[in-house]
């Protein structure tokens, strides 16, 4: 489709700590930014890429420029919008939308259809972990893995960009949050069932556990890779955070600071999180010196999901939760680790805001 433009809904404001925060969107509809460990620019920063529902249906947007229009690039009626996830080189943004894996020019809005699932499912039910549907691309772009809800399975398809093939190279019981390794794209990190959360795999399907819960009513979730150490971040929820070292399978304690969704920046020795019961606002925490963590700012974010602030809930099986994700602020990182992008719907609609780092903060 063409570009259709709306008008800049940009407005800039000092925060009560003197932090200057952009509000991106402000349209009375929902938006949000794609998630907590997806990035939300190209690596040039050329443009931000966000979801708008104020078509009436999730639909891919574009800042090009701070303070510029917005830019439509999608009029999709099925679009999954937690799938959204764009290439670093800038030129294109993926997407699944009904039964389709399919990617968008940021150039000129062209839509091109990679693959067909045969699938009804295509995700689990609910709103949190594999329901999401969040998918997963290699830094250098050419390989897509989206995990596709079949029956009693989920199969693992890996989408070869380039060449446009495509293979089921893993199944397994759940595939949830997939995310290729920042230094390596052969190797996929996944949550599996809520109870049996880190495991990786390569591009060949085989995977491995990474990490075994110690007692059954320990928490772990929200992994996230880090940038330039082949770790796997997560969050021991309420406790704090831990690290995986892929290769040995050593872990050890990163923070006790009560991390709720957090991503570290490009370089690996930052990470910004947000919190919840109690909500304490956003948080910049250094990662291998033991600084006390420096808040930033209060998105004042409803955060629904009142299962958060009981024991582990899921020992029994699948729960239903009531936990829509755009009202997380799932704080992200620029890749020039000088802004920070988060949702929250403090007006009463979910917005797309951006904070801007002070120079040597």
């Amino acid at each position: 489709m063409p570009h259709i433009l709306h008008p800049s809904e940009s407005r800039t404001f000092t925060d009560d700590r003197g932090l200057t925060v952009r509000q991106i969107t402000a349209h009375p509809s929902l938006h949000h930014h794609p998630f907590f460990f997806v990035d939300a620019w190209d690596t040039e920063m050329e443009h931000l890429v966000l979801t708008s529902h104020r078509t009436g249906t999730p639909q891919i947007f574009i800042e090009r420029e701070p303070g510029n229009d917005l830019v439509q690039l999608t009029q999709e009626p099925a679009l999954a919008e937690w799938s959204v996830i764009p290439s670093r080189d800038g030129r294109w943004i993926y997407f699944v939308a009904g039964q389709d894996g399919k990617r968008v020019s940021t150039r000129d809005g062209q839509v091109e259809t990679l693959v067909h699932f045969e699938s009804d499912e295509m995700r689990e039910p609910g709103m949190v972990g594999a329901a999401m549907g969040t998918t997963a691309l290699s830094q250098c772009g050419r390989w897509w893995a989206i995990p596709v809800k079949s029956g009693a399975i989920s199969r693992f398809w890996l989408i070869d960009t380039e060449r446009q093939k495509t293979e089921v190279f893993l199944e397994a019981p759940t595939i949830g949050h997939p995310q290729f390794c920042p230094d390596d794209s052969d190797l996929i990190l996944f949550a599996g069932p809520m109870t049996d959360r880190v495991w990786v795999t390569d591009r060949s399907g085989n995977s491995r556990r990474i990490f075994e819960r110690r007692h059954p009513m320990q928490w772990i979730t929200h992994e996230v890779w880090r940038p330039g150490h082949r770790s796997v971040l997560f969050v021991d929820w309420p406790n704090g955070m831990g690290e995986i070292d892929v290769a040995t399978g050593n872990v050890r304690g990163v923070t006790d600071f009560p991390v709720w969704h957090g991503a570290p920046d490009p370089s690996g020795s930052r990470l910004v999180c947000d919190t919840n019961f109690p909500d304490l606002g956003l948080h910049l925490l250094t990662l291998d010196q033991d600084y006390p963590p420096r808040p930033l700012h209060r998105p004042e974010a409803s955060s629904e999901g009142a299962h958060w602030a009981h024991p582990f809930p899921y020992n029994d099986g699948p729960v239903e939760v009531y936990a829509p994700q755009h009202t997380h602020p799932h704080p992200r990182f620029s890749p020039d680790g000088r802004r920070i992008v988060f949702t929250s719907d403090r007006s009463g609609w979910a917005q797309v805001y951006e904070l801007e780092l002070p120079e040597n903060f």
